[in-house]
C-alpha cells in the first residue's frame, strides 16, 4: 500500500519539488512523518486524522510512514497537510494515486476538512508548470495560481471535494482569470499646493527611476508628496506584476484578484529593524525593500533609522536585489525599488527659520544630517528642500496638475528614454538611474559646454565618481523630458540644483 504525491519547499521565491511518499504496512498502529519536518508538519497528523473523521473515514490500525524526500532538506510550513492527506488516501485506494500524481499539491487542513490558504501559491504554480504538473490548491487561491500560466489548476474548499472530483461524482469548477484591471489611487497630485520644485523633482524621479530625499520643516507636505509618487509612475507591465506577486505570495500578503496590479508604496516606521527592512527572521521572509519591488520605499525621518538598518539598503540600491545569508543557504530576493526619503533639517525641525531655530544652529543641523553615512547619501540622486507655505499662499494658490496629466507626461518621456537606450545598447527595459558609469558616458551625448560645466562643478563641490555620474544621469533624464537626444548646459544646471546643500 504505497502512494507518492508532489509538493514543494521554498528557498526564497524559488521552489524545489518534494515527494510525499506514504507506505501503509502491517504492524503496531503508528503515524510517523520523517524527512526533516518542522513543528507545523509534525502536527499535521492530528489535523489529518480529524479531517478524515469529518469525512466519515478512520485511519487503519496499521503502520503509516510518511517520507518527505529529499530527506536531507528541511521542510517548513503547513502547506504539507493536503499532500500528505491525499497521499494517504491514494495508498488506501480511495483516490486514484496515478492521477493525483500529475499535480503539485498545497494546502493546510482544518479539523473539519476545509482547506485553508497558504503562502507561496504563485511561485509553486510556476514551479509546477516548469515540471509539467498541474496544481491543487485552496479554492480562495485558485485565481492566483492561474496567473502562473498553469491552466491545469484545481481549487477546492474541502478535502471531500477533491475526493469526489477524482472519483468523478462531482467535478470541481475551474477558476476564471479576470480579463482587465482598473488601478485606482486614493490620493492625487492635485492635493499638493505650491511646492513647484518638489513636484518637479518627483517628476524627474518618476521618469528616470531616481532615488530622492526631501528636507524640510515638519508639516510642509513631505509625506504627502512621497505618497503621490506611485500615482504618476507608469502602470506595471505583466512581467513586473508577476515578479511582485511572487514576492507577496511568499510573504503571505493579500492580493487583489490574486495578482498585484498597482505599484507598492511601503512606509516602515523609523524603529524598523535591519531584518524587517531587508528580510530575514526564522523563515528568511522578504523584507520591506523586497515588498517595495517595482514600487516606492518611503523612509520618513531618515536620520532616526538605525545606522545599520540604513546601510543594509546600500546593496539593493546598487544592484536591485538582497541576499540573505544563512548557514545552510543563501536566499536572494528581488528589491528593485525607488527610495524616497524625508527628514527635518535638524532635530528640532526649524533650522533656517529665524523665528524658531534653536541657539545651536547651524551645528545642530550638521550633526543631525550627518547621522546618515556618506555612502548612503551618495546613493541618493535628488535632494530637494521643501519650503513652508504661509497661510496666504495656501488660500490663493490655484489647484495644481492632477496625477493623470503628469503620469501621461512621464509615460511619454520614459518611452523616449527607453527607445533611445534601446537604440544605443540593443537592450530593453533600461532606465537612466540603472546605467553604469560607462553606460551613461557612452549614451549621454553631452555637448562640450555641458561637459565643461559638469567638470567644473565636480571640482568645485568635490564630487565623488558616483556623485559625478549621478549628476550626469539626472541631467540626461531632464534632457529626455524635453525629448532631446543631446544633453546641454540647462540640463546640467538643473541637475546641480538637486544636490546636497547642507552637511
Amino acid at each position: 500500500m504505497f502512494s507518492k504525491i508532489q509538493t514543494c519547499a521554498f528557498m526564497g521565491i524559488k521552489t524545489s519539488l518534494v515527494s510525499v511518499e506514504v507506505m501503509i504496512s502491517a504492524g503496531l498502529p503508528k503515524f510517523a512523518i520523517v524527512g526533516l519536518p518542522d513543528k507545523a508538519i509534525s502536527e499535521a497528523r492530528e489535523r489529518i486524522t480529524s479531517a478524515f473523521l469529518s469525512m466519515g473515514l478512520a485511519l487503519p490500525p496499521k503502520k503509516i510512514i510518511v517520507n518527505l524526500a529529499p530527506a536531507d532538506v528541511l521542510k517548513e510550513g503547513s502547506h504539507f497537510d493536503l499532500p500528505i492527506a491525499l497521499a494517504i488516501l491514494g495508498a488506501l485506494d480511495i483516490v486514484p494515486s496515478e492521477e493525483v500524481a500529475n499535480y503539485l499539491v498545497m494546502g493546510e487542513l482544518s479539523l473539519s476538512g476545509h482547506i485553508k490558504p497558504v503562502n507561496g501559491i504563485l511561485p509553486a504554480a510556476i514551479g509546477a508548470k516548469d515540471a509539467g504538473l498541474g496544481i491543487i490548491c485552496p479554492a480562495a487561491q485558485a485565481g492566483e495560481a492561474l496567473w502562473s500560466g498553469n491552466e491545469n489548476s484545481l481549487g477546492a474548499n474541502t478535502l471531500s471535494e477533491i475526493v469526489n472530483h477524482f472519483k468523478g461524482s462531482q467535478l470541481i469548477a475551474r477558476a476564471v482569470m479576470p480579463s482587465a484591471f482598473d488601478v485606482k489611487h486614493s490620493v492625487d497630485m492635485r492635493d499638493i499646493k505650491g511646492q513647484n520644485q518638489a513636484r518637479r523633482a518627483l517628476e524627474i524621479a518618476a521618469v528616470g527611476c531616481h532615488h530622492m530625499l526631501m528636507i524640510g520643516p515638519p508639516g510642509v507636505g513631505k509625506s504627502m508628496l512621497a505618497s503621490r509618487l506611485p500615482t504618476i509612475l507608469p502602470p506595471m507591465n505583466a512581467k513586473e506584476m508577476l515578479e511582485l506577486s511572487v514576492i507577496n505570495s511568499v510573504a503571505g500578503m493579500k492580493m487583489e484578484e490574486g495578482l498585484c496590479i498597482s505599484r507598492p508604496f511601503r512606509a516602515p516606521h523609523h524603529t524598523a529593524s535591519q531584518a524587517s527592512l531587508t528580510g530575514g527572521g526564522m523563515h528568511a521572509k522578504p523584507g520591506e525593500a523586497s515588498l517595495a519591488h517595482n514600487g516606492v520605499l518611503f523612509l520618513d525621518e531618515l536620520p532616526e533609522f538605525y545606522t545599520a538598518s540604513l546601510d543594509s539598503l546600500r546593496q539593493p540600491l546598487e544592484n536591485g536585489e538582497i541576499t540573505i545569508a544563512r548557514a545552510n543557504a543563501h536566499i536572494t530576493y528581488p528589491a528593485k525599488f525607488q527610495l524616497v526619503a524625508a527628514m527635518n533639517p535638524c532635530k528640532c525641525g526649524h533650522f533656517g527659520n529665524p523665528n524658531k531655530a534653536c541657539a545651536s544652529a547651524p551645528l545642530c543641523a550638521l550633526k543631525y544630517q550627518n547621522r546618515i553615512s556618506g555612502p548612503m547619501y551618495d546613493r541618493i540622486d535628488l535632494v530637494v528642500e521643501v519650503e513652508n507655505l504661509n497661510p496666504w499662499e495656501l488660500n490663493t494658490i490655484e489647484p495644481s496638475e492632477d496625477s493623470a496629466t503628469i503620469r501621461a507626461r512621464v509615460i511619454r518621456a520614459r518611452e523616449f528614454e527607453m527607445e533611445r537606450l534601446r537604440r544605443h545598447f540593443g537592450t530593453d527595459g533600461l532606465l537612466n538611474a540603472g546605467l553604469s558609469g560607462k553606460q551613461i558616458e557612452e549614451s549621454a551625448n553631452m555637448s562640450p559646454d555641458a561637459h565643461s560645466m559638469l567638470i567644473k562643478a565636480a571640482e568645485k563641490f568635490g564630487l565623488s565618481a558616483r556623485g559625478y555620474y549621478k549628476i550626469m544621469r539626472i541631467a540626461r533624464t531632464v534632457a529626455d523630458m524635453r525629448f532631446s537626444d543631446s544633453l546641454d548646459t540647462p540640463d546640467v544646471s538643473e541637475a546641480l540644483m538637486f544636490r546636497r546643500k547642507v552637511g
